[in-house]
């Protein structure tokens, strides 16, 4: 299945999750394991999965699919994800386990109460639904531990320790499947980052657009890891989400490359999808009194970076002038929300260069 442009889409963790539980049910009913196995998305698509690995044992089946992320540069393409199915207790119906790799939710403000395992609601649901088709319609007594290889150390580069969830990845995905280069689960991790942290009681976030800058508006704020939100190029995301869902104050905080643009308009800092508009702050230097010579030399400049500098050389606040503009673009996409905005800029190295 590939888009218009020519780009494989991949399955979700929820998908292979549920693909490894219908073949391992499927050997507890049966004795042997489908390969490859089908299952049913949510809108109605029918994907076939190839086990990696299948075993059988006196109450248990355990089968593995290799996650394929399709084109997208998904941190858990290639993990190994792994199904564990026994019988329940009578009445039981279907529970769930975090095996091995699989994370465990700490912090309140997630679609799950803390100490159930990182399987989400649609992968739950989907899951649920293979085994109760399998069993004739009527939803067995079943445990279903889902693992992952290396799943502890995949956590690492996602947004799950800052989340909460302890000990592995999470489950995921709504529809089953992974649209290449959309983004959506660095989008996701924004919005439940915003939940968890309005569910501890935090009244101040940051969203940040790199490591720099997270350090700085926490060192500048005193603020807490959990109150921080790595939004990448995804300040529309963040604007979004805490206009629905508010806290008393948001700070934006950025490297001028990247909070030129959104003091230009783009919610979406992504070089791919926005460039710096030198004549832009060209104007912005030009408004605050900056000299011919320098407006010329900042429609000369090659990057945000050396058109700091060149307004340095010459004492002009681009840095001010860009944190305002960019608050104001915040503020449009706000609206009446009760939040209070401001903006910090910094350049390369860290050092603050504009607030508004």
């Amino acid at each position: 299945m590939t888009t218009p442009t020519g780009l494989r889409y991949g399955w979700t963790t929820g998908a292979c999750a549920t693909a490894a539980t219908a073949a391992a049910y499927t050997a507890l009913l049966t004795g042997s394991f489908p390969d490859p196995v089908q299952i049913t998305l949510p809108k109605g698509q029918q994907p076939a999965f190839a086990l990696a690995r299948e075993q059988l044992g006196e109450g248990w089946a355990s089968a593995s699919i290799v996650k394929d992320a399709g084109d997208d540069p998904d941190v858990t393409h290639g993990a190994l994800i792994t199904a564990t199915v026994r019988p329940g207790p009578d009445g039981s119906g279907v529970g769930f386990v975090a095996g091995p790799g699989v994370g465990t939710v700490t912090k309140p403000g997630l679609p799950l109460a803390v100490g159930e395992p990182a399987i989400n609601p649609v992968p739950r649901q989907l899951m649920t639904a293979a085994v109760t088709e399998l069993a004739g319609g009527e939803v067995p007594d079943l445990v279903i531990e889902i693992s992952v290889a290396d799943g502890e150390e995949i956590a690492r580069h996602t947004w799950n320790p800052r989340l909460g969830i302890l000990g592995g990845i999470s489950i995921l995905g709504t529809t089953g499947i992974v649209v290449p280069y959309s983004c959506a689960a660095w989008i996701d991790s924004i919005r439940r980052g915003v939940d968890v942290a309005r569910a501890v009681g935090h009244q101040h976030l940051a969203g940040c657009t790199g490591s720099t800058s997270e350090r700085v508006a926490a060192q500048l704020y005193d603020l807490p890891e959990d109150a921080l939100l790595d939004m990448g190029d995804f300040a529309g995301a963040v604007l979004k989400y805490v206009k629905r869902h508010p806290v008393p104050r948001l700070t934006i905080a950025g490297g001028i490359g990247k909070l030129a643009k959104l003091a230009d308009g783009h919610l979406d800092l992504h070089s791919g999808r926005s460039q710096v508009n030198y004549r832009f702050l060209a104007e912005l230097a030009s408004s605050a009194g900056a000299d011919s010579s320098t407006v010329q030399q900042m429609l000369a400049a090659n990057t945000a970076l050396e058109v700091l500098q060149i307004c340095q050389r010459n004492g002009v606040p681009i840095g001010d002038l860009v944190a305002a503009r960019a608050r104001q673009t915040a503020e449009q996409v706000i609206g009446d929300a009760p939040v209070a905005l401001d903006v910090v800029v910094i350049d390369r190295a860290g050092t603050i260069v504009g607030r508004a």
